[in-house]
């Protein structure tokens, strides 16, 4: 007998011991960042930044391969005894010597995951991993001059930048309510001290929102940078406007946390959660998926923005409106939608 039948033998045999869980099930409990199991990390430590943004530092499994800087992670987390998922920026270098990995996340109102890694998260906790993927990202050969544009969280990815590449002309305007709101300041502080970044910060609750136009004044060869910006989509719709009407909308990167949402008076109705049997009423502009989570329906998700299809559902009736585009989608046999970026348009069900 060869020794892969005697392998194979064996694990049949140890799969009969151990029904109705496999041998991997046990693996799991024993070596659960092994090669060959599902891609977990493990946390490993829990830095706050500030009242309500902390740092949390992962040791991924052996399956991990690696990252660019300014790409994003899907995590799964067991919050209140529901597995979770969401997106979060990495704000580690791609290349950290020991081979962990960050993300940073700022606890919103009302946000499950956020509020409960910002303040419960401790280390030892085991989460489910996606690879890294996205591309909000520096082309290969760096630039001469950059710009970073940011507000809020949305220094999440930059960061991640600025801790992997020295450049040799980088700017940075970021917006923050006050000083103390500032995630990374020290950090940032640093890099300015050392002649690495030339830092204006914004303060809201002072200073207002940052007018657009005021770029003339704070960074007079803005035209001539290449210009990475992420923050509200107020922000960012008036970053797109403004570097179109100068003729440089190819030298302006986005990065939107939220989809841009196509808002209407039109649609919305109720809508079934056919496999749980929940049914409540919607607007027309409310993601579905945020209607399910309301309603307490456990539903799929990951970036909450279109783009990784983690959410995606079976239509089962109805039709949905694309908050993106307002394209509608009516249900028929093998509809998916994604419920992050759907509305309802008029009665729905959904397969959840």
């Amino acid at each position: 007998m060869t020794s892969a039948a005697l392998r194979s033998r064996a694990w049949k045999l140890l799969e009969m011991v151990t029904t109705p869980l496999l041998p991997s099930d046990y693996l799991d409990l024993v070596s659960p960042l092994r090669a060959g199991a599902d891609l977990r990390g493990r946390i490993e430590a829990v830095h706050p930044e500030t009242s309500d943004a902390a740092t949390i530092v992962i040791r991924p499994g052996r399956g991990w391969r690696g990252h660019t800087a300014g790409q994003y992670v899907r995590i799964g987390i067991d919050v209140d005894g529901v597995r979770l998922w969401r997106a979060y920026s990495l704000t580690s270098p791609a290349d950290r010597p020991d081979g962990r990995v960050t993300i940073t996340v700022k606890a919103i109102p009302d946000g499950k995951v956020s509020n409960h890694l910002v303040r419960r998260a401790k280390p030892g906790t085991l989460i489910q991993l996606d690879q890294a993927t996205g591309d909000f990202v520096l082309p290969k050969t760096k630039p001469a001059k950059v710009l970073f544009l940011t507000a809020g969280s949305g220094i999440t990815p930059v960061m991640g930048m600025l801790r992997d590449t020295a450049f040799d002309d980088a700017v940075m305007i970021h917006s923050a309510p006050q000083p103390h709101d500032v995630i990374f300041r020290k950090d940032l502080h640093n890099l300015a001290a050392d002649k690495k970044l030339q830092l204006t910060e914004v303060h809201t609750d002072t200073d207002g929102t940052l007018d657009i136009a005021r770029l003339d004044e704070l960074v007079p060869d803005w035209t001539e940078r290449e210009t990475w910006a992420c923050g509200p989509a107020g922000l960012l719709d008036a970053a797109e406007k403004h570097w179109s009407e100068h003729g440089v909308p190819q030298r302006l990167h986005t990065e939107r946390f939220r989809p841009a949402i196509a808002v209407t008076s039109d649609g919305g109705g109720e809508v079934t959660f056919s496999t749980t049997g929940t049914t409540v009423d919607a607007d027309g502009n409310t993601p579905l998926l945020d209607v399910g989570e309301e309603a307490g329906v456990l539903m799929p998700s990951g970036c909450r923005m279109g783009i990784c299809f983690g959410c995606v559902t079976p239509l089962k009736a109805g039709a949905v409106r694309d908050l993106r585009t307002g394209e509608i989608t009516a249900a028929e046999p093998g509809v998916l939608i994604q419920t992050c970026v759907s509305a309802a348009a008029g009665p729905c069900d959904i397969e959840r």
